[in-house]
């Protein structure tokens, strides 16, 4: 499998695509700016047409503007909607097209336990990732004849840069609360990507992958 990678900044990316390519697997990263959804939609179609085919979308760009919504403006909620949830429309809707070409798709949304939840102070976050799941449950029933399924894995406290913001109390305040007793990894996350990504997984579609430790059952 050839993989792509999209982001804003090359930084990042060129050290993910080097690991694929040490790893014994094929690479390449793309910048673009999810936010504006012509750009992003015509380097889809353009990666599927340079690559003969598009089997896997994964949609796992996400900001945050967190505030009481007393406080919150019209601009930290726009931004969070439009990179968190339409973003994640446009790529879809671009990907969808060589995906029905081909007979065969898995779209994994990347969404969030706070977007079935709700979370202070994350009233755009929550929303933005509650309308995730409402986006994939719809594509899975429009595009599951043509070999298609759109799955959401929903991260609970996983260490990443934007957790580690938090601080080490976050952590260790949430720890205790999950069933196994400790913070996720991203590699928790990704296996639960690989597999909803396999072709193991055709029978599986318009689910949400809940992935949090037991923390919000």
């Amino acid at each position: 499998m050839h993989v792509v990678a999209l982001a804003r900044s090359a930084d990042a990316l060129e050290s993910l695509v080097e690991e694929i390519s040490s790893s014994g697997g094929s690479a390449e990263f793309r910048t673009c700016d999810i936010s504006k959804a012509a750009e992003l939609g015509d380097l889809i179609e353009e990666i599927a047409s340079t690559n003969g085919r598009l089997d896997v979308l994964v949609n796992n760009a996400g900001i945050t503007r967190d505030g009481l919504i007393l406080r919150m403006s019209n601009e930290d909620f726009d931004d969070v909607i439009t990179v968190n949830l339409k973003a994640a429309f446009v790529a879809c809707r671009a990907a969808s097209r060589p995906m029905m070409r081909g007979r065969y798709g898995r779209i994994v949304n990347i969404g969030s336990v706070s977007g079935l939840t709700g979370n202070p102070g994350q009233a755009n976050y929550a929303a933005a990732k509650a309308g995730l799941v409402g986006l994939t449950k719809s594509i899975a029933k429009e595009l599951g004849g043509k070999g298609i399924t759109a799955n959401v894995v929903a991260p609970g406290f996983i260490k990443t840069d934007m957790t580690e913001a938090l601080g080490a109390a976050v952590e260790a305040e949430i720890a205790p609360r999950t069933a196994v007793k400790r913070i996720g990894e991203v590699e928790d996350i990704a296996a639960a990507v690989s597999y909803v990504a396999s072709d193991g997984a055709g029978y599986l579609t318009g689910q949400v992958i809940v992935v949090d430790g037991g923390l919000a059952q």
